[in-house]
């Protein structure tokens, strides 16, 4: 996918200003963090990808993604695959308002559910308490619904997953003629959300993986042991292999995937990517632990800002494990001669 580098440039940059150790730290006590959230809203690349026509900055699919993989690449403890790729979307497709805050989106779709004319549930929702607006898909008997509530109108308890990024636990209980509430076009739907969501995630990770692969390079470089660097004991240097390998292969899996995606529904796609950016996820974590020893669970070292937001988000919009299930149902579904085409393409 074809991206301008002056976007890629400005975005690295203004993050690695930004997201500094002490940042992110900080970040991860209070859950919020307005010293990378500012600059990057400021410059309208949350919103990346939404239609200017919807209040957006344009944009493709692929830009919002580059995007992202610098938020993973600096661990910036910010809500921006929540507001543009998924907010934002969901809000273009029906016309309403993208603004101009945080927003943040209800993952499952079908935590949610219209019963006597309200709208109940609960789900885990990310960075719900700092959200402006929170959407949600909601099933009905004829259609999709696209409803967007405000804080003020849930009840949120405040929670986090590994990495100490925001997942809060929200309750619906509103009635549906109090929220803005719009019937959602064809290819809006939970299967669609679903999928950008885990797109989301691969591409953040495959961000992480980057830098956590320099970090290692950088210690074992830095690191003497018996007159030498640890660099050049081959034991050492099978686990940077490791660590490169799996970075290579989840870039590679979020390009094509994000590619898949921006030509229409590509769930085999994205499941591969799923997939394979979760087990890079695993394998390129346990080969820097190894390489750093004891100094990679150091609270004072930054490999944790990595390493723990790679474990987190193997567990968000679906594991490897469900994804599996998808991939294997779609080429079940589509026979054996679209086999190799499938595997090929």
């Amino acid at each position: 996918m074809k991206v301008d580098p002056v976007l890629v440039d400005t975005v690295d940059r203004l993050l690695a200003e930004a997201c500094t150790f002490a940042v992110v730290e900080r970040a991860d006590a209070e859950g919020w963090c307005a010293a990378a959230w500012d600059p990057l809203a400021q410059a309208g690349f949350p919103w990346i990808s939404v239609p200017e026509d919807a209040g957006g900055p344009g944009g493709t699919l692929a830009d919002a993604l580059a995007v992202l993989r610098a938020v993973g690449r600096h661990a910036a403890p910010v809500p921006v695959a929540e507001t543009g790729v998924l907010a934002g979307w969901l809000a273009a497709s029906v016309g309403f308002p993208v603004g101009s805050g945080p927003a943040t989106v209800v993952p499952d779709p079908g935590a949610l559910r219209v019963a006597a004319g309200r709208v109940e549930g609960e789900a885990v929702v990310a960075w719900a308490h700092r959200a402006a607006r929170i959407l949600a898909l909601v099933p009905t008997s004829s259609a999709w619904l696209v409803v967007a509530a405000t804080p003020d109108q849930l009840d949120i308890t405040s929670r986090s997953n590994l990495a100490g990024e925001p997942r809060d636990r929200v309750r619906f209980a509103v009635d549906l003629a109090d929220l803005e509430h719009a019937t959602a076009p064809a290819g809006v739907d939970g299967r669609a959300l679903r999928c950008r969501g885990a797109l989301t995630r691969v591409a953040m990770a495959a961000g992480a993986l980057d830098r956590l692969g320099e970090l290692t390079v950088d210690y074992a470089h830095a690191r003497q042991q018996f007159g030498r660097p640890i660099a050049a004991f081959q034991a050492v240097q099978h686990h940077l292999v490791s660590v490169a390998e799996a970075a290579a292969r989840a870039a590679m899996a979020a390009d094509v995937a994000g590619r898949e995606l921006a030509r229409g529904p590509a769930d085999v796609a994205v499941a591969a990517a799923k997939v394979v950016a979760d087990e890079a996820a695993v394998e390129a974590t346990r080969a820097a632990h190894q390489v750093h020893g004891a100094m990679g669970v150091t609270r004072e070292y930054p490999l944790h800002h990595m390493s723990r937001r790679l474990w987190a988000w193997r567990h968000e919009y679906g594991d490897a494990r469900s994804w599996r299930r998808v991939l294997g149902a779609g080429l079940v579904a589509g026979g054996a001669d679209e086999l190799f085409p499938t595997i090929t393409g």
